[in-house]
């Protein structure tokens, strides 16, 4: 339906193209990686109402084979597998007037006001990705897959010293193979805290990508390449203080990511009206309002997600319930798991 917002022609179908079509290269650097992947049955799944899906997975074929002489038989081994689950956000977020106006006086109104919601829920997808993976690190155990999870797919090679431990070209790599032995080569992504890419860089191990734009400007981004990795720079990554004083009190741990093939699952749930618009004579004395909302899912491949018992539960689970690992546990066996972590002071 053709209107106006902002004092510009808006027509709600021309804008979600727009805003769907707005490149984001941090999720094509994912996309590209292997890392994130579109789930079609997820997606088939979530087109409803629902919100809390379950996915069926199969365990490896294993097991020690026969001789084939015409006399012995062959013994027939269960195939073994199990469901994993996983919930659907919903989001929205309102914008008005004054946060567009300084991007409205370009050739194309529109596409300005797309392209900034467009990288607001980029940004806050990125944010929940950091998060959730953050949970599912929280994840112990005595015994079993929760046990070898937290003992081979963290490496925290940090000080607690006034000798501080920096990344070294060999961490990655030691990291990969520890968690996932010959399937290490299914590792692609790194998503690292600028500290520790300046380490790199220095190291000149790190090379930063550039992208050419409408103007024909060569502009750095926040991706690169290390040691056969698409590296993403983002701060969001946690990083703490290591405590104490003197020579080590500013000394901070910095988390690293790796990610690999499959790893992230992701999908679209359904929106009817994912953008309107409205009028509020009453405020400010007189504002144009953009309303946007989005349904979606990121899932750490081979983790379940169980609906808490104690709480308020709605029809969307609130940012802490979705960040909280007692409400995550793991499913897989950790080595056909591509996501680590290393942690170091820099």
């Amino acid at each position: 339906m053709a209107g106006t917002i902002f004092g510009i022609p808006f027509d709600d179908e021309i804008f979600m193209n727009m805003w769907n079509e707005e490149p984001d290269p941090e999720l094509l650097a994912m996309l590209n990686s292997g890392a994130v992947v579109d789930d079609a049955m997820i997606a088939e799944m979530i087109q409803g109402q629902g919100n809390f899906y379950t996915i069926p997975f199969f365990n490896i074929l294993d097991g020690d084979d026969q001789n084939y002489d015409g006399q012995t038989d062959i013994t027939v081994s269960e195939v073994g597998g199990g469901t994993q689950s996983g919930i659907v956000y919903g989001r929205a977020k309102g914008f008005f007037a004054r946060n567009f106006a300084a991007e409205l006086s370009g050739a194309d109104p529109m596409g300005h006001i797309s392209s900034s919601v467009a990288k607001y829920w980029q940004k806050r997808r990125k944010m929940r990705l950091i998060k959730l993976l953050s949970a599912i690190f929280g994840i112990t155990g005595s015994s079993g897959r929760a046990k070898t999870w937290a003992e081979t797919h963290s490496l925290d090679v940090s000080s607690d010293s006034a000798t501080p431990r920096k990344i070294v070209e060999t961490d990655m790599n030691d990291l990969a193979t520890e968690a996932c032995g010959d399937n290490k080569d299914r590792f692609g992504l790194a998503i690292m805290h600028s500290k520790v890419a300046t380490t790199l860089e220095n190291l000149k191990l790190l090379n930063y990508w550039t992208q050419t734009d409408a103007d024909g400007i060569e502009r750095p981004l926040k991706l690169a390449s290390v040691n056969g990795y698409t590296a993403i720079i983002d701060d969001g990554v946690p990083c703490e203080p290591v405590g104490g004083s003197g020579d080590n009190k500013d000394l901070m741990r910095y988390t690293t990511y790796l990610l690999g093939e499959g790893s992230i699952r992701t999908a679209k749930g359904r929106v009817d009206v994912p953008v309107e618009t409205n009028r509020d004579a009453k405020k400010n004395g007189g504002q144009d309002e953009l309303i946007t909302r989005i349904r979606e899912t990121i899932h750490p491949n081979g983790f379940s997600f169980t609906i808490p018992k104690s709480g308020v539960w709605t029809e969307s689970p609130t940012d802490e319930q979705l960040f909280a690992t007692a409400n995550w546990s793991i499913k897989f066996d950790p080595k056909a798991i591509p996501i680590a972590r290393l942690i170091t002071n820099g």
